[in-house]
């Protein structure tokens, strides 16, 4: 599959419930499911490690690049590509974008948009 079905996507984007789960150590199992901000932009889904390249969930997901995820009532395999460098600074400012207004509330928001949690940025799609 190249990309999200749009109907999925709407319904993760509107949610406030994913749950990211990268694969365990042994590259079977699935992981215990970590609660995650997530945003759409240019129909990708994009989460970020609130603890920057430290967070567990972030360090397996780069590691073993696939996981699954559940959200707005949907359980799908995925996989994890992360976005650093230079070369990304453009859609990392889309994202922080989206995270202001989707967030724009809430008490995580300024560490979401921050260097330690946006150097954390990764792409989710369906596999």
């Amino acid at each position: 599959m190249n990309g999200w079905p749009k109907e999925e996507l709407l319904r993760i984007a509107e949610a406030d419930d994913l749950r990211v789960a990268p694969l365990r150590e042994d590259g079977v199992a699935f992981g215990v499911s970590a609660w995650v901000l997530s945003v759409v932009v240019e129909e990708a889904l994009y989460v970020r490690g609130y603890s920057g390249k430290a967070t567990n969930w972030y360090q397996a997901a780069a590691r073993h690049k696939t996981g699954r995820i559940n959200s707005g009532g949907i359980l799908k395999e995925v996989t994890f590509e992360p976005v650093q460098g230079p070369s990304h600074n453009a859609i990392n400012d889309r994202i922080d974008h989206a995270y202001r207004t989707k967030y724009q509330d809430s008490p995580y928001l300024n560490a979401m948009i921050g260097n330690r949690a946006r150097a954390a940025t990764v792409k989710i799609m369906p596999r």
